[in-house]
């Protein structure tokens, strides 16, 4: 069935198309370039054997692409662009949205944390949610400079620092909560950026954390695929990887947290078209980096993904959906105090017992 209208749908670009000229669109790359300077385009993951494909440099510390997928120096112009926009904070709902989920998760636990770290904290997501009775002081970091000098004001101290997330300069037990809000997802080492945060966590000290999951924008990943299958014979991936929600507990335990919890939410926004969303996404700070992504976007590609979007997915209204699926991660560093499970055999009551309970509360009332 969906087959069918994805076929459909690709006759329709076609026809719509035809007699269309090659034209090529750049790639967004988050410096603000544009294609006919009216429209900034973002391209998500790509590469294929044909085109040009973007390389790390000799010698560099990023390593190959197979290690280090994504261009940390890429990334921080990304975001410095994104910050100095004239309205940036038009594409920042998604972001105040998951910080104020995270804040959510740090008023669940009773008790002041003297010194919290916001790791990739951006223009302060979740600061502007958390109050002086919860966090009495706030480290914010981001490897973005523009975007921690237009930070919104909070009630919280705050103080901001320019580091990278996978090599944090603080020393060992420093910080009573450490909290990250969609920032992780483009880290090359997440286990050493778990084992750094571990680190410079105090004993009995929490982590909360939020980052994008497999499913996000899975329906832009589909239509570019179909449009370029149709459009060029071939597809590449075309959205970054991301980790699978299976693996995050087990890459938690390994940087040496214990009680973990960890769960998943998807929030889906309704956008006019394919390319409001592609022009959201860079306003983000959100645009590709991956060292193997695709330079050029033919224009009639573009547009085919276009009508792919709508008639797969668009809704009665003529706008189309776009999911982002969040993994919510809480991780405690060991303190002696903490709660631990008794030895194996050491209960004196037995499962099977529990349902006498009935029986034995109503004699005590006789």
């Amino acid at each position: 069935m969906r087959r069918g209208r994805a076929a459909e749908a690709m006759a329709a670009a076609a026809r719509a198309l035809r007699g269309s000229g090659r034209s090529a669109l750049r790639a967004g790359c988050g410096c603000g370039c544009g294609w006919g300077g009216r429209r900034r385009l973002w391209a998500p993951s790509g590469g294929s054997a044909a085109a040009a494909v973007a390389s790390p440099p000799a010698g560099s510390s990023s390593g190959s692409g197979a290690l280090s997928p994504f261009d940390r120096r890429l990334k921080r112009k990304q975001k410095n662009w994104a910050a100095v926009q004239a309205e940036p904070a038009k594409c920042d709902y998604l972001r105040e949205e998951v910080g104020g989920r995270i804040a959510d998760r740090v008023f669940d636990i009773t008790r002041t944390f003297p010194l919290a770290l916001d790791l990739g904290s951006g223009r302060g997501y979740i600061a502007r949610h958390l109050t002086k009775e919860t966090v009495e002081k706030l480290i914010q970091v981001d490897i973005a400079e523009n975007a921690l000098k237009n930070a919104v004001q909070s009630e919280i101290p705050t103080v901001s620092v320019v580091a990278d997330e996978e090599c944090l300069p603080f020393k060992e037990d420093t910080f009573d909560l450490v909290v990250s809000s969609l920032s992780l997802h483009w880290v090359n080492d997440l286990p050493r950026a778990f084992r750094e945060i571990h680190q410079v966590l105090k004993p009995d000290g929490v982590f909360i954390g939020a980052m994008f999951g497999g499913d996000t924008l899975y329906e832009l990943r589909c239509s570019l695929q179909l449009a370029e299958l149709e459009r060029e014979g071939g597809f590449s991936p075309h959205v970054s990887p991301f980790t699978a929600v299976s693996d995050l507990g087990h890459l938690l335990s390994r940087a040496g947290f214990n009680t973990l919890t960890v769960d998943t939410d998807e929030i889906q926004v309704n956008y006019p078209g394919l390319f409001e969303i592609m022009e959201d996404l860079q306003g983000m700070g959100e645009s590709n980096c991956s060292w193997n992504r695709k330079p050029l976007l033919h224009r009639e590609t573009m547009l085919a993904a276009a009508a792919i979007y709508q008639e797969m997915y668009g809704n009665s209204d003529g706008s189309v959906p776009a999911t982002f699926q969040i993994y919510y991660m809480i991780g405690w560093k060991f303190h002696e105090s903490q709660a631990r499970p008794a030895q194996r055999g050491s209960a004196t009551v037995s499962f099977g017992d529990l349902a006498k309970i009935d029986g034995l509360l109503s004699r005590g009332k006789k």
